[in-house]
């Protein structure tokens, strides 16, 4: 037996990684690293009812994107593989037959139509049909019909399915790291299904069986598991397994307003990404993920890390290794953790304030070319630095500095009416003036205030008209930061475009 921390992080291939999965990846990287263990990714993609096309792709990239490596994988295998639970039946199919020689599973025959008969006469006493130990033995299954039948029905090919034979009236007592002791009567747990009639093997099946033998020895998980335990307590039980892996169910991520779970349609009611990275199915529009959105991947990991946990202190910002040095179980809350998409904004940010400027150079070289040239380093060093303060997301950029680059050409309308119908033009014009006139800069403000002063006019109608025709609106960074950057012919050039659009107003 291996000694050394292993956790799993076992996703179903049926859609796209929600970020409540994400987290759920995060906190079992987060563990195995704290403790020098492993991480693995396993792939549980026995319902081929619900696969669907991409969703093993996107998994991986969303992991990859927000730093979570796997040591162990599908892509990066181990001893202890395959990672994908349909490469596995082999293993299932001796682990199945383990538990029918040791009487814990049996065959079930009954079809489609004997269940609902069973259920709608459940129904007509006012009763809830429930496969289990009440009833098995007058259903049709190998624990009333002879071997010999069984294995002619078998070889047959009838149709059947493989269920777990629950202990009567057994308490089960199940543990786990947040919760404690669980103590359930096993008479409340039907026979669950195993084994498909599709020769796979059901979640809870394969599920206990991969963690035995990938020698898991801590299920870090979704609170939506916690009543399953039970039935995977008896399973372990079942197979006599010397030790079973410690259970920490996670508390559930909720909406930002109401009562339940967070979901896709939160994300489209509140205008929020819900994945990680684009999700996009074939013939159906493209749903973005917040690297799309402009996040970056440490700003998400941070803002999740979060949701369910604290680390008894009152720092918040943290990079992927200071979660690595702070987490452990001690901090994991009971109780669910509302979705703040508003916070979210602030820990990218946060992030994005300790951001090396270089980065932004790339994508405002890529998205201004030829106007970017114009600027040496020192410049746009500036630039970046006086636009940083004001990201939220990556794809503000553009829009927080495009005026340092193209001439404004819608402005902001609020602002026109504010000017409409008094002396603006009068104002814009002398400004031309005295920016075409005056050589000396670093003393424009000196000489606004002067003009002012002379004129009669607010300064502060002064400052406002100018930065309307220099960034297309009233807010914005230091103005004569701006000007001493974009110079003062660009100045003069967007004042008399400015006094155009007021003409015709």
């Amino acid at each position: 037996m291996n000694n050394s921390i292993r956790v799993r992080f076992a996703p179903s291939p049926t859609g796209p990684l929600h970020i409540g999965g994400l987290r759920t990846a995060l906190f079992n990287y987060l563990f195995a690293k704290k403790n020098n263990g492993s991480f693995i990714l396993r792939i549980e993609d026995t319902d081929k009812n619900r696969y669907r096309s991409g969703s093993e792709e996107h998994i991986i990239d969303s992991l990859k994107w927000c730093g979570l490596e796997p040591d162990e994988s599908p892509f990066k295998p181990g001893r202890y593989g395959p990672y994908r639970q349909s490469e596995r039946r082999e293993i299932y199919k001796k682990a199945i037959q383990e538990l029918i020689d040791k009487k814990s599973a049996y065959y079930a025959f009954d079809t489609k139509e004997d269940l609902e008969k069973y259920r709608y006469e459940c129904e007509k006493k006012g009763q809830v049909f429930s496969y289990g130990h009440e009833n098995r033995k007058g259903l049709k299954n190998s624990l009333n019909l002879g071997e010999k039948e069984v294995s002619k029905m078998i070889d047959s090919g009838e149709p059947y399915v493989i269920r777990f034979k629950t202990p009567a009236n057994k308490t089960i007592v199940c543990e786990d790291v947040l919760r404690g002791s669980v103590s359930v009567n096993s008479n409340i747990v039907d026979d669950k299904i195993l084994y498909k009639s599709d020769g796979m093997p059901t979640y809870h099946f394969a599920n206990v069986v991969d963690d035995m033998a990938m020698e898991i020895t801590h299920v870090i998980r979704g609170e939506e598991w916690l009543p399953s335990l039970p039935l995977h307590w008896m399973i372990y039980d079942a197979f006599e397994c010397p030790k079973k892996p410690l259970f920490v169910h996670l508390p559930l991520i909720l909406k930002p307003e109401g009562k339940g779970k967070l979901s896709k349609r939160d994300g489209e009611k509140f205008g929020f990404p819900v994945y990680a990275t684009s999700w996009k199915e074939k013939n159906k529009e493209e749903i973005r993920g917040y690297r799309e959105f402009g996040y970056l991947p440490v700003s998400v990991v941070n803002f999740l890390s979060l949701l369910g946990w604290n680390p008894g202190n009152e720092k918040e910002i943290f990079c992927l290794s200071e979660l690595i040095n702070e987490f452990d179980f001690k901090g994991l809350n009971k109780s669910g953790a509302r979705f703040d998409p508003e916070k979210n904004k602030w820990f990218n940010h946060c992030h994005i304030q300790k951001t090396e400027n270089n980065i932004f150079e790339s994508m405002i070289n890529e998205e201004f070319k030829e106007a970017h040239k114009t600027y040496n380093n020192q410049q746009t060093n500036k630039i970046i630095g006086l636009v940083k303060p004001r990201l939220e997301t990556l794809d503000d950029l553009s829009k927080v500095c495009g005026f340092f680059y193209v001439d404004p050409v819608v402005f902001s309308e609020k602002s026109l009416k504010k000017f409409k119908n008094t002396n603006s033009d009068e104002i814009l014009k002398s400004l031309a003036m005295l920016l075409e006139n005056k050589e000396d800069q670093e003393n424009l403000k000196e000489h606004l205030k002067a003009l002012s002063k002379e004129k009669d006019w607010g300064f502060g109608k002064i400052l406002g008209l100018l930065r309307l025709s220099i960034v297309g609106d009233l807010s914005g960074p230091d103005l004569f930061e701006i000007i001493s950057l974009i110079g003062k012919e660009t100045c003069v050039k967007r004042i008399l475009s400015l006094i155009s659009v007021l003409e015709k107003k």
